[in-house]
């Protein structure tokens, strides 16, 4: 296989992604009305009966999201007089040149110009065309953390240095001053022991739904209780606590109980929780229904192949058709209903939890049918054609006994198209499955993308397309490589052909 298959597969694989990421900004920022993100935020209803007050929170968030470029008269002013001056309190209003001026200046530069219901001011707003939003959100996706990331005008003093110490948990770490994380690279207890802080991706911060937290920390995040245990802050109190120190932040205005924790402004953290992240909820449970459908399914269909139309084939095709023709809801709901029925298994994986194994059983089983069935059926007929080829028959007439035929020639080509999806199988791990976690109530990422659609969550529906996306178009070169590994004939070189 030649290296440069390698990298012109990367290169059109990082082509589809960006089509596909044009095709999703422009259906969210020009198919849908931009006033529905509004359903769901309790701020917007509380503003309601206040019209400049909306008006300047809608415009604000619209500008926050991307959808336009929004100026205010006092932004202007701003520029020529200082706050709160005599002056400027005369330029903001209707009547003045530098109202006047602003409405000139904007209306020259394309923007469209309105007044506000009550005080009359002027604003100012200009859509922002969707290949410049997918730019500048390309732009932000990585932030590199550095000494000169905060920017803080009440603190004009803080030192800007990296030095080497400890958290106060016990591990190693480069510690930066003037950096948005005060611990750049640290170790821990925690796999994979050694983390970073130094490249973030950025995929925007969640609106309207979990307001103001990034999407990847929605994501990743661990869900549940606060797990505390006796922590010693950096300043020698002690309490009960769960704060995770790798994760501590700048924080710009530090109140009486931090400055009783922490010896600077590094005093916004995150907490250990006692159940699983999104991802990692679906991620555990789709490997284990992954590992489960190919050790059942795969074994299943040899069987089936070898025993063709005996009891064993009749008895698998029957399952097989069972799992086509009837709706997954159904037969999910049905496995769910005689389970609990006759065992002590819960219904949902809310009644026990992710720490009790009970819990997994049945969505892991529920999540696995599906693929047992497919690859019954995959590897049935895979290995049935291969089993009717004339280097079959060749082989027969050599002498070979069926088992020598069957390992040495059948399976191995027959195991090529099936491996080929293993890649894909692992993708799906991580984006979860809407059915099975809807129905036993599992809080995976089965449930993400749906729920953000609806709720017009625009920052998690990109976010997640973008996801989605690579990670399947990058699975599907994965299979490609894996199965030159399987079988060394297969080349995926120009000058050998594709396969």
């Amino acid at each position: 296989m030649q290296k440069g298959y390698i990298w012109r597969r990367l290169v059109r694989s990082l082509i589809s992604i960006v089509i596909i990421m044009i095709i999703v900004f422009t259906m969210v920022y020009t198919m849908v009305p931009r006033e529905n993100i509004f359903f769901e935020d309790s701020t917007y209803r509380k503003l309601s009966s206040k019209s400049d007050d909306k008006t300047e929170y809608v415009y604000s968030t619209w500008q926050k999201l991307g959808y336009l470029d929004y100026v205010r008269v006092n932004d202007y002013c701003l520029t020529l007089y200082e706050a709160g001056s005599p002056e400027m309190v005369a330029a903001v209003e209707p009547d003045s040149p530098e109202s006047q001026d602003f409405v000139r200046i904007y209306s020259e530069k394309g923007y469209s110009i309105a007044k506000y219901e009550i005080n009359g001011r002027y604003y100012a707003y200009k859509d922002i065309p969707v290949i410049k939003q997918m730019g500048k959100w390309l732009s932000q996706m990585i932030v590199i953390d550095t000494i000169h990331s905060v920017k803080d005008e009440n603190n004009p003093d803080l030192e800007r240095k990296l030095s080497f110490g400890r958290t106060p948990s016990g591990g190693l770490a480069l510690i930066g001053s003037g950096s948005t994380h005060k611990y750049l690279l640290y170790t821990d207890s925690r796999f994979p022991w050694i983390h970073q802080n130094f490249i973030k991706l950025n995929l925007g911060t969640s609106y309207p739904t979990y307001q103001g937290l990034e999407v990847l920390r929605v994501l990743f995040q661990t869900q549940g209780t606060e797990v505390k245990r006796h922590v010693v802050f950096e300043t020698g109190y002690e309490a009960e606590s769960g704060i995770n120190f790798g994760t501590l932040k700048y924080k710009p205005i530090v109140d009486r109980m931090d400055r009783k924790k922490f010896v600077d402004n590094y005093a916004t953290y995150e907490t250990f929780k006692d159940q699983p992240s999104m991802v990692g909820t679906s991620f555990t449970m789709g490997i284990i229904a992954m590992l489960l459908a190919y050790g059942i399914g795969l074994p299943v269909g040899i069987l089936m192949a070898r025993r063709k139309d005996k009891l064993a084939d009749k008895l698998g095709m029957a399952y097989i058709i069972f799992i086509i023709a009837v709706p997954s809801l159904a037969y999910i709901y049905l496995f769910r209903y005689i389970m609990t029925s006759i065992t002590d298994l819960p219904s949902v994986f809310t009644t026990y939890g992710p720490a009790d194994v009970r819990s997994w059983i049945l969505p892991v089983i529920s999540l696995a049918m599906p693929s047992i069935a497919g690859l019954m059926l995959w590897s049935r007929r895979y290995i049935v054609d291969q089993m009717n080829t004339d280097y079959v028959k060749f082989a027969k007439s050599k002498g070979l006994n069926q088992r020598e035929i069957f390992n040495r020639h059948i399976f191995k080509n027959a195991i090529i198209p099936i491996a080929h999806g293993i890649p894909t199988s692992l993708a799906g791990c991580i984006t979860g499955a809407l059915i099975t976690e809807s129905i036993y109530s599992v809080g995976g990422m089965g449930k993400m993308l749906p729920n953000a659609i609806r709720q017009y969550n625009n920052v998690m529906v990109i976010a997640l397309a973008f996801m989605f996306s690579g990670i399947f178009i990058l699975s599907v070169l994965l299979g490609d490589v894996l199965i030159t590994k399987i079988d060394p004939r297969i080349s995926l070189s120009e000058k050998a052909g594709r396969s």
